[in-house]
C-alpha cells in the first residue's frame, strides 16, 4: 500500500499542476479567445507594442490575459510584463485582455466599449 502511495502521489502532483496552467489564447470563430473560450480584447490606447496603457481601476474591469510561467510565445503570439510582474499575453505586440462583465463562453460585451475596446481578431 505505501509503494503504491509512493507511486501515485508524484503522478497526483505532476496532474494538479499541468492543470493549473492556461492554454495559450486561439482562434475560435473569428476572435480570439483564451483557453475558456472568453473573448479577449484589445485597447485601441496601446499604441507602443508590448506596452500596456491599462492601469491602475481600469485593470479591475480588464485584467490582463496572463500566461502561465510554462507558456512559451510562438509566431505572433508574445508575452509582455505587467505592472505585478506576471506575464500578459499578446497577438502582434497588442496586449489582450478579459473584460469583467463577460461571465460565459461567447460573451462579448466589452466589444465597442467606449470605442476604444475591441473583440481582438487575428
Amino acid at each position: 500500500m505505501r509503494k503504491t502511495i509512493l507511486f501515485l502521489a508524484p503522478l497526483a502532483l505532476l496532474a494538479l499542476q499541468q492543470n493549473a496552467f492556461a492554454d495559450p489564447p486561439k482562434v475560435n470563430a473569428g476572435r480570439i479567445v483564451n483557453a475558456d473560450g472568453m473573448t479577449l480584447y484589445m485597447f485601441d490606447k496601446d499604441t507602443t507594442p508590448g506596452v500596456s496603457a491599462c492601469t491602475g481601476g481600469c485593470m479591475s474591469y480588464w485584467p490582463a490575459a496572463t500566461a502561465s510561467a510554462t507558456d512559451k510565445p510562438s509566431g505572433d503570439w508574445t508575452l509582455i510584463p505587467t505592472a505585478d510582474g506576471k506575464q500578459q499575453w499578446a497577438y502582434k505586440g497588442h496586449p489582450l485582455y478579459r473584460y469583467a462583465a463577460d461571465k460565459q463562453a461567447g460573451d462579448a460585451k466589452g466589444d465597442g466599449f467606449k470605442d476604444m475596446w475591441h473583440a481582438a481578431k487575428p
